[in-house]
């Protein structure tokens, strides 16, 4: 199946959109199957995907058809998206580029890189916090000004700055915390085997150690490479990298795209702990705000 330029961004949104879309985080409750049939349609190598998408497309949980959606429907979708559609729209915007699906809009969002790096990371935040902000409300009280200084045009501070989790891994028990971030970050892996259904990687988790993130070595996880029956990368092979979205596969990754997401993800990283380390030096008024976002949570 050949695609568009345009088509193929909209599908590599799909991608990597729907493992949390699937687990109810974030984005309609009626897309999984849109997104699981248009992605595996959009992955290279996917012919024998897109066969299992036709037998397996029927519409999904809310209705909306499977193998019979269009790239209408799924553009349809991803404005419903009210977390990521915001960042699509302003780097779409900040560069000149007509269409936030455009492919190299969805990979600089997902990956890092690209278009993102022709973006002040300023101009790109307080054009961002003037749309979320009014529609945060007081749940993501956090979401002020201060966030401009970690501000990056990428899913990585959506992960890190603007979702309120970071600011709980000074609670005492931060497991949890840690546990969401590292999965809701994209991780890069390279593929070692593949067993079934799943595969298993060498990948970089997260770690928190001394009041600051960062980064482990890499070591073996089993991700999912097939949901519903069909896979964003059905030939993928050992030695192969491969990104990860809650601990499924979301594509292939270039070795450029690996390198970039893994040093977007370092200076994410950094970003965020010397936003903890300012907020613990702010004393009685920092450890307020930690309470408060742990309340809202």
């Amino acid at each position: 199946m050949s695609v568009s330029r345009d088509e193929d961004g909209a599908r590599m949104f799909a991608r990597y959109a729907y493992a949390p879309n699937e687990l109810g985080y974030c984005g309609p409750a009626d897309a999984p199957r849109t997104l699981l049939t248009a992605g595996a349609a959009g992955a290279a190598g996917a012919a024998g995907a897109m066969g299992a998408a036709s037998a397996t497309g029927s519409a999904g949980a809310g209705g909306v058809g499977g193998a019979g959606a269009t790239e209408g429907d799924l553009r349809a979708l991803a404005r419903r998206f009210h977390g990521a559609w915001p960042y699509l729209r302003i780097l779409a915007r900040l560069n000149g580029i007509d269409d936030p699906l455009d492919r190299r809009v969805v990979e600089a969002y997902w990956l890092g890189g690209g278009v993102s790096e022709a973006v002040d990371p300023r101009e790109f935040g307080a054009a961002l916090l003037a749309v979320i902000g009014p529609q945060a409300g007081w749940y993501w009280r956090h979401l002020t000004p201060r966030i401009l200084d970690e501000a990056a045009p990428n899913h990585c501070f959506h992960v890190f700055g603007v979702y309120p989790w970071s600011r709980l891994l000074d609670s005492p028990d931060p497991t949890w915390p840690l546990h969401v971030l590292d999965s809701c970050r994209i991780r890069w892996g390279q593929v070692t085997e593949r067993d079934g259904d799943h595969v298993v990687v060498r990948s970089a988790g997260l770690t928190w150690e001394n009041g600051r993130l960062g980064l482990s070595g890499p070591r073996p996880l089993r991700a999912a490479l097939v949901a519903g029956g069909v896979s964003f990368a059905p030939d993928v092979r050992p030695g192969e990298w491969v990104a990860l979205h809650w601990d499924r596969v979301s594509g292939r990754l270039t070795d450029r795209q690996a390198t970039t997401l893994r040093r977007d993800t370092v200076t994410q990283l950094e970003l965020t702990n010397r936003r903890l380390a300012r907020t613990r030096e702010a004393g009685p008024a920092g450890e307020a705000l930690t309470r408060q976002v742990r309340d809202d949570a």
